[in-house]
């Protein structure tokens, strides 16, 4: 009776503090940047590789699965490619090659995919320099076709309107979709430029080159201009589609498509329009099915006059198209709210719980995902502790694919050199959507019904075929249940059950 009473107190004061349980299926993202980030380029390979692996074992620990990792800053590379010279950030100048040869990207998505991490290859489509003084490497692109750029506040962007543009752009997916094992490609805010007060973006006359052919009048600019990025958009999906149906394509828009000024159907906010501002029509992708996630940028305060939190994230919630919708957070501007706080008495864990009670909202991503990694504000411990106080499972991407795969094959329990291990076979297909690419393991009390949608019983997911159990002093029985889950993130319906004691 004791035990029961302290359980049901604990489960009031954990509601009380507002905390909801860690779902099942939640997409838990976070955003690692290498624009602006001096600390590669000092750094050997074994320095970097080090860092990495620590970089990644922390944030695994916080409960994220899935990194996406920025490896296009400003058409250059943060990888081995084919089609543009290494990136400045990675090796402290412009197509200067590392010492040694090896490849980041290739790495990372092995490293993730250790830790059941999935990585999101990032990409800037069109920004070429980040300032006016940076110098280009004399292999870089904009040498060979100057006439396909355009000199905007100070910064240099491939020109949207013209074919050639596009077609590079669209090749440079290709290279990084068709050589690695990426989960998902992934572009952020940046397509036509963020105003620039007083500036033109110098593209008349390829508006007046291109604007009759793809049938506009004269007074239709920024028409034109949002039918570019469709354009791109919807190549880019279907390249993807062509080289690797499995492979997803993301999109993380400003966090307002559209003022209620602009448009009955917006927002009742009063900022910067995706939609008009930067042409990027997101709405039109995800309705046409050329995107497969959409993650808006809510980085404002709950209560901001301009744009409230609560007020976008529910119109994203309102206007999901039937794509998957995350969140992206800003761990800086949730944590402080002009107050220092710490993660726990923020604005932090109330966003969150917000997302959690929206039916279209599948989960968050975290802008950005080093402050995680250093526990700044003591984010980690919040994650950690509690909102993510048990593994989750992608949500699946039943737009791709919906058939689950087959149930794993012997499941065995058995003494081994690292202690009481679960094992198993996968069962092995030639068709690449139906591959059993991960599992999950719950666990059950002896008497305990099984439910496998009750995501408190997950108590790891792993891409080896085998799981360590907790032993004890083996008098406690368990019953253990061990899923297939496949590239979408479909789970086999039929389990495999184990009876362990522990």
């Amino acid at each position: 009776m004791l035990k029961k009473l302290t359980i049901s107190l604990f489960l009031l004061c954990f509601i009380a503090l507002g905390y909801s349980q860690s779902p099942k299926r939640e997409f838990r993202g976070a955003w690692l940047q290498t624009v602006y980030q001096p600390q590669y380029a000092a750094m050997t390979k074994s320095q970097m590789e080090n860092y990495f692996v620590e970089l990644l074992d922390r944030l695994q620990r916080t409960g994220i699965n899935a990194v996406i990792f920025q490896v296009r800053p400003s058409a250059d590379a943060f990888y081995d490619s084919k089609l543009e010279p290494w990136s400045k950030y990675f090796t402290g100048r412009q197509g200067k090659a590392p010492n040694i040869k090896w490849d980041p990207m290739e790495f990372l998505i092995e490293e993730c995919h250790k830790r059941n991490m999935e990585f999101h290859a990032w990409l800037n489509p069109y920004r070429v320099t980040t300032s006016k003084d940076e110098v280009l490497t004399f292999s870089h692109i904009y040498h060979k076709n100057p006439e396909w750029f355009v000199e905007y506040g100070g910064k240099i962007y491939f020109n949207p309107g013209l074919p050639q543009s596009r077609k590079f752009i669209r090749e440079v997916v290709k290279d990084i979709v068709s050589r690695y094992d990426v989960d998902a490609i992934h572009m952020d805010d940046y397509f036509y430029p963020y105003p620039v007060q007083g500036e033109e973006f110098q593209d008349e006359s390829t508006f007046q080159a291109y604007r009759k052919v793809m049938g506009f009048s004269e007074n239709q600019k920024d028409d034109w201009r949002r039918q570019n990025i469709n354009i791109l958009i919807k190549y880019i999906h279907n390249d993807i589609k062509e080289l690797k149906p499995w492979v997803r394509f993301g999109i993380s828009p400003f966090g307002i498509y559209r003022n209620k000024k602009s448009d009955p159907n917006g927002s009742d906010t009063s900022g910067l329009q995706c939609y008009d501002n930067l042409y990027a029509d997101v709405i039109l992708w995800a309705q046409q099915g050329w995107i497969d996630y959409m993650m808006p940028q809510l980085y404002w305060e709950i209560g901001n006059a301009a744009a409230d939190y609560s007020v976008l994230v529910n119109w994203w919630n309102s206007n999901e198209n039937g794509v998957h919708v995350y969140v992206g957070q800003s761990i800086s501007r949730s944590l402080d709210n002009g107050q220092n706080l710490t993660a726990s008495d923020s604005h932090f864990t109330k966003k969150i719980n917000m997302t959690r009670k929206l039916e279209n909202i599948q989960g968050n991503c975290f802008w950005y995902g080093y402050q995680i990694a250093n526990n700044e504000s003591k984010i980690a411990s919040e994650l950690v502790g509690k909102i993510h106080s048990t593994p989750s499972l992608i949500p699946s991407y039943n737009n791709i694919d919906e058939k689950q795969p087959e149930k794993i094959k012997k499941l065995k329990a058995k003494w081994t050199e690292k202690g009481y291990t679960l094992t198993w076979e996968r069962r092995e297909t030639d068709d690449e959507l139906q591959k059993q690419v991960y599992f999950c393991i719950y666990r059950f009390e002896n008497k305990e019904k099984v439910n496998l949608e009750d995501g408190s019983k997950i108590v790891a997911t792993t891409r080896d075929n085998y799981y360590v159990m907790p032993y004890e002093n083996g008098k406690i029985k368990y019953r253990y249940v061990v899923t297939a889950v496949d590239r979408c993130h479909n789970e086999s319906k039929k389990a495999v059950d184990k009876k362990v004691k522990l």
